[in-house]
């Protein structure tokens, strides 16, 4: 499918919607609308064809202007991580979808890729997650972002051309916060929690944007849901030791049980919330630390996509070259 309108971004100044820009600025031929509070980011790229238009995807007034011209939507705005309360999510990662759809449908788009996450699932069952499991989110976000998927499956029984991604833990060049930061920057490692044998599912930013429009270019996908992952399941205790060789962190090899930092994480909250911050150690994120984490790729391999960075240790051994200014390849 080829696109000759416009293609809107929402979240466009954000770590997955960023790389997602970078890589759809590479056709110098397509118009790019991208919208968010911010644009440093955006900016850096000095691309002609990119229109950046602020706004706040609560407000309807505001995304009604986002829609004309449009005839592709990556919807990746949305508030992502563990401690914020339900209450205040469901504004952005709930309502926000809804009007968007409403808009996407109105203007008779030819794609909609919505992202969603694997934290609807909820915490491992004992077999690798697959697209046709049942979701049992545990935590706020979890939750919001389950809503966010039934209102997409209620639109696309109304005709919206639509795939949903489910992206596990996402790192990569550039990643600040979540999860994934800790795999992807210089910081220092205060311990190893539990046992560090869990194992993890992970996948590299330049696949997550590479597959949303690989997807978003295949009639045959719409009203399908993939999970995005690599093949690897490094155990927690791998995983940081790769992190601290890659970026010279410093890297405390005690083993901190988890009740532990349950109560550390606690302690952390509130002092974080005075500074306005999102606490490094979240609490709910804590409860999927005691048990693996599998996640089934073979659905978007079938419909083939090739991954880049397939293999999580290879990846983390390459952005180690990266970041001494090495080429990224």
């Amino acid at each position: 499918m080829k696109f000759t309108a416009t293609t809107l971004v929402t979240g466009a100044n954000g770590f997955i919607g960023f790389e997602l820009l970078k890589e759809l600025s590479k056709d110098p031929s397509l118009k790019i609308r991208v919208t968010d509070l911010r644009n440093d980011r955006i900016l850096t790229l000095k691309n002609s064809n990119i229109e950046f238009v602020k706004s706040d995807i609560r407000k309807e007034e505001e995304l009604r202007a986002l829609f004309a011209g449009v005839d592709r939507v990556f919807h990746v705005a949305g508030i992502c991580n563990l401690s914020t309360p339900y209450e205040t999510l469901k504004p952005i990662n709930v309502n926000a979808v809804d009007k968007i759809t409403n808009f996407a449908l109105e203007n008779k788009v030819k794609a909609y890729i919505h992202f969603s996450s694997s934290s609807v699932y909820g915490t491992y069952n004992g077999s690798p997650f697959q697209e046709t499991d049942l979701c049992n989110p545990l935590d706020a976000y979890g939750k919001s972002k389950y809503d966010g998927e039934q209102i997409v499956l209620n639109k696309i029984r109304k005709g919206l051309n639509t795939v949903i991604l489910r992206p596990c833990t996402v790192y990569g060049p550039g990643c600040n916060d979540g999860a994934g930061k800790v795999f992807s920057r210089h910081g220092k490692i205060a311990g190893i929690p539990g046992n560090g044998k869990q194992r993890l599912a992970n996948v590299r930013v330049e696949d997550v944007a590479s597959a949303a429009i690989y997807l978003s270019e295949r009639e045959t996908v719409f009203g399908g849901i993939f999970n995005l992952a690599d093949n690897s399941h490094p155990t927690l205790e791998e995983a940081l030791d790769l992190a601290a060789e890659a970026f010279g962190s410093k890297i405390n090899k005690i083993h901190i049980p988890l009740g532990l930092l349950k109560v550390l994480a606690k302690l952390e909250a509130p002092i974080a919330k005075l500074r306005g911050k999102i606490p490094d150690l979240e609490f709910d994120a804590i409860k999927y630390l005691y048990n693996d984490y599998y996640m089934d790729n073979r659905k978007l391999k079938s419909v083939g996509y090739s991954l880049k960075y397939p293999d999580f240790k290879s990846s983390i051994l390459k952005m180690k070259y990266f970041s001494k200014g090495e080429k990224n390849e």
